[in-house]
C-alpha cells in the first residue's frame, strides 16, 4: 500500500495468552520464541514492519489499547492470536482468557471476544490478515454447534479452532509454530498459501474447525485423505477402456470434416444440472458397468452426481472434484462425444495448473492436455473446434508434453481448420 508515493508501513500484532494452573488448556506462551524469531516484515511480505508483542498479558484494558493502536494503523495489519476461549457463565459472553483469568474473575481478567472483533472490523476491507490458534473450553465448543464464532468483517481470517484437550492434557499451538517455521525458511507465501502450508505440516485434533478460504467444517487433512481414497478407488475399480494419447501428426481427416453417418446428432452424455441420482460411497464400478453396457446416459448421470457431492463436501476446485471431471471426460469419449470430452479435459487441466498449482510436467497435467488434444482432433463440428482451439493452443504451449512436435501439430491442425469454409458446419 502506498500513500503519496511512499509505502505505508505494515503492523504485526502478536498475542499469546492463557491462564496458568488448572484452567490452562493450551501452552500459548511456548510459541512466542518461535514467533519472535520471524522478521516482522515477513508476515506482510514487506521489508519491515512495526511489531507489537504481548506475551501472557494480564490486563484486558491494556490488551484492548494495543489492539486499538494496531487497528488504527494505515498500512497492512497482521494479527497472530494464540490462546483459549472461555464462556462467562453469568452473561454467556465468549472471552479470550488472559494470564490471570479464572471462572470467577473472567469478567475482569479476560478480554471479551466481541471487543477484538469490533476493533478489527472497522479497518478498510482486505487490509487485515488474522491467524488464530485457539482452543475452546467445553461450554464455548458446545455453543459453536449453534452459533459460529464471530469474526471481523472485511478481514482475511485463517487458523484452527480446537476442542478442549483431554483431561490433564495441555494443547500445543502447533499451527502457529508451523507458521513461524515456514516464514523462518525465507519463504514469503501469500496468507492463504502460508495457512495451507502450516496445515500440511501439522496434525490437528479430531473435530478441530479450520478457519480459512476452505469449508470451515472440513479439515484440510480430511480433504487430502478423501482425494487419495478417490484416486485409489479409480485405480482398483475396473478401468474404462483407455483413450489413446494425442498423436504427433494430424490424421487424414481434420477437425470440421463431415461426420460419418453413424455419428450421433444428440449427445448421449447430456446431464441436466438438476439430475438427482443417489450416489453410493464409491460409484466407480456402477459407472464402468453402465458405460460397457452402452448406457452412456446413466454412466454420465452417476458421474455428475458424484461430482456434485464432491463439490458440496470439498469445493469446486479440489482434487476430488477434478477427478470426477476427468471421469466424465472419459465417459464422453466412450460415447463418441469428442467435443464434450475435449471441453472437460481442458477444464480439468486448467484447474490443475492454475488452482491446484501443479507443475506443467506433472503426469496428470500432461495426460489431461494430451487427451484434450486427441479429442479435439476427433471433433466434427468446425465451429465448436474453432472455439476451443485458442484455449488448447495456449495450454499446449504451457504443457508441451512428451511427444515431439505436439505443439506444431496442433498449430498445423488449426491452420487447416481455419482454411475450411465456415459455412460447412452451419450447413450441417
Amino acid at each position: 500500500m502506498q500513500i503519496n508515493g511512499a509505502e505505508t508501513p505494515a503492523t504485526v500484532l502478536l498475542v499469546a495468552a492463557a491462564p496458568t494452573g488448572k484452567g490452562q488448556l493450551t501452552d500459548a506462551s511456548s510459541v512466542m520464541p518461535a514467533l519472535a524469531a520471524v522478521p516482522p516484515g515477513a508476515w506482510a511480505n514487506t521489508p519491515a514492519a512495526t511489531l507489537i508483542e504481548l506475551s501472557d498479558p494480564v490486563d484486558p484494558q491494556a490488551v484492548l489499547t494495543r489492539i486499538k493502536g494496531a487497528a488504527a494503523a494505515e498500512g497492512p495489519l497482521t494479527v497472530v492470536l494464540v490462546g483459549q476461549l472461555q464462556l462467562d457463565q453469568r452473561q454467556h459472553v465468549v472471552h479470550l482468557a488472559l494470564a490471570r483469568t479464572s471462572p470467577l474473575t473472567m469478567r475482569y481478567t479476560a478480554l471479551p471476544w466481541q471487543w477484538l472483533v469490533q476493533e478489527l472490523q472497522q479497518r478498510r476491507p482486505d487490509t487485515t490478515s488474522i491467524y488464530l490458534d485457539l482452543v475452546a473450553d467445553a461450554e464455548v465448543w458446545q455453543r459453536l454447534d449453534d452459533e459460529p464464532l464471530p469474526l471481523p468483517a472485511g478481514a482475511h481470517v485463517y487458523g484452527v479452532l480446537a476442542p478442549p484437550p483431554p483431561r490433564r492434557h495441555i494443547a500445543q499451538p502447533t499451527y502457529t509454530q508451523a507458521l513461524a517455521q515456514v516464514l523462518r525458511t525465507g519463504q514469503r507465501p501469500t496468507p492463504e498459501r502460508l495457512h495451507h502450508e502450516a496445515l500440511r505440516r501439522t496434525d490437528q485434533p479430531a473435530g478441530a474447525r479450520i478457519l480459512g478460504p476452505e469449508d470451515p467444517a472440513a479439515l484440510a487433512a480430511k480433504a487430502a485423505a478423501e482425494a487419495a481414497a478417490a484416486a485409489a478407488a479409480i485405480q482398483t475399480a475396473p478401468s474404462l477402456p483407455a483413450v489413446p494419447p494425442a498423436p504427433p501428426a494430424i490424421p487424414a481427416q481434420a477437425p470440421g470434416a463431415p461426420p460419418p453417418r453413424s455419428q450421433r446428432t444428440v449427445s448421449p452424455v447430456y446431464v441436466p444440472s438438476t439430475a438427482a441420482v443417489p450416489v453410493e460411497p464409491d460409484p466407480h464400478e456402477r459407472i464402468v458397468a453402465a458405460a460397457r453396457a452402452g448406457n452412456h446416459y446413466m454412466a454420465a448421470q452417476l458421474a455428475a452426481a458424484a461430482e456434485q457431492r464432491a463439490i458440496q463436501a470439498f469445493g469446486p476446485d479440489t482434487p476430488v472434484a477434478v477427478h470426477w471431471i476427468e471421469v466424465r471426460a472419459h465417459l464422453a469419449a466412450e460415447a463418441a462425444e469428442a467435443g464434450v470430452s475435449c471441453e472437460l479435459w481442458l477444464q480439468a487441466v486448467q484447474t490443475r495448473l492454475d488452482t491446484l498449482q501443479q507443475a506443467p510436467d506433472a503426469p496428470d497435467v500432461e495426460s489431461a492436455v494430451d487427451r484434450a488434444h486427441h479429442q479435439w482432433l476427433h471433433m466434427r463440428d468446425a465451429a465448436a473446434a474453432r472455439a476451443l482451439a485458442p484455449q488448447l493452443v495456449a495450454l499446449r504451449r504451457r504443457v508441451p508434453g512428451r511427444q515431439p512436435g505436439a505443439l506444431k501439430a496442433i498449430q498445423t491442425a488449426v491452420e487447416r481448420l481455419n482454411s475450411l469454409p465456415t459455412a460447412r458446419s452451419e450447413a450441417r
